[in-house]
């Protein structure tokens, strides 16, 4: 038995891209090989983050969009952990929404079949053509409310994208975070190197840190494939 990882994570790093209303993200040295070894006599070096709960590669609690929501360390760990599918839909506009006949096509294409617990990949190629751009944050195509509950009446636990948010940023009724707060269900945004699993059923792992109260959290996410 061979198991191939596919990291589906983006760069932590500072001067990032980030939403426009969360902390800019700085990673600055807390203690310096050097100086680790005057105090204490061996050699540590470690940094220091100051980063939003929502930076880079990402998984939002129900607390996030949802004020009767759980917070991130009280929800299961079944939302980020479990059998996946990604579903490309990567020719739909920028300018455009995921509808659900986007999405019947797409699993159509895939010859997968959605269960209920699935977590679902959406592979837009935003990551791929968009990412370091100015457009990265502006123009990117998004979940319709129609497109968001198909995916959530047929029992998917946590819907994920490639790009900055689930909503296209034209939305201003955030269908996919409304859908989410409709069934309580999670999203996961800011992947990447989603067109190496698009198609395609795997083993997703998206554990998000234990944040006491937290709204989300950075995650390592990846695929699993157990050949």
């Amino acid at each position: 038995m061979a198991v191939k990882l596919v990291d589906l994570s983006q760069e932590i790093y500072q001067g990032m891209p980030v939403f426009p209303l969360h902390q800019p993200t700085l990673i600055f040295p807390n203690i310096s090989h050097e100086e680790s070894k005057k105090k204490i006599g061996f050699e540590f070096a470690t940094n220091n983050l100051l980063i939003n709960e929502h930076g880079a590669t990402h998984t939002d609690a129900t607390y996030e969009f949802d004020p009767d929501g759980k917070y991130i360390n009280d929800m299961p760990l079944e939302y980020f952990y479990g059998p996946a599918v990604c579903l490309d839909v990567s020719h739909v506009s920028p300018d455009d929404y995921i509808t659900p006949l986007e999405l019947e096509r797409a699993l159509k294409r895939s010859q997968q079949v959605l269960e209920k617990g699935d977590i679902v990949l959406l592979y837009t190629g935003h990551y791929n053509r968009c990412y370091g751009t100015d457009e990265w944050l502006t123009r990117y195509t998004g979940l319709n409310y129609e497109g968001a509950k198909w995916l959530a009446e047929r029992g998917v636990v946590n819907i994920a994208v490639d790009s900055p948010s689930v909503d296209n940023p034209k939305d201003m009724k955030y269908s996919g975070h409304l859908v989410c707060r409709e069934y309580g269900i999670s999203n996961t945004e800011n992947l990447a190197n989603l067109d190496q699993v698009a198609g395609k059923r795997f083993l997703y792992f998206g554990l998000p840190l234990k944040i006491r109260k937290g709204t989300g959290s950075p995650i390592r996410a990846v695929a699993v494939f157990i050949e």
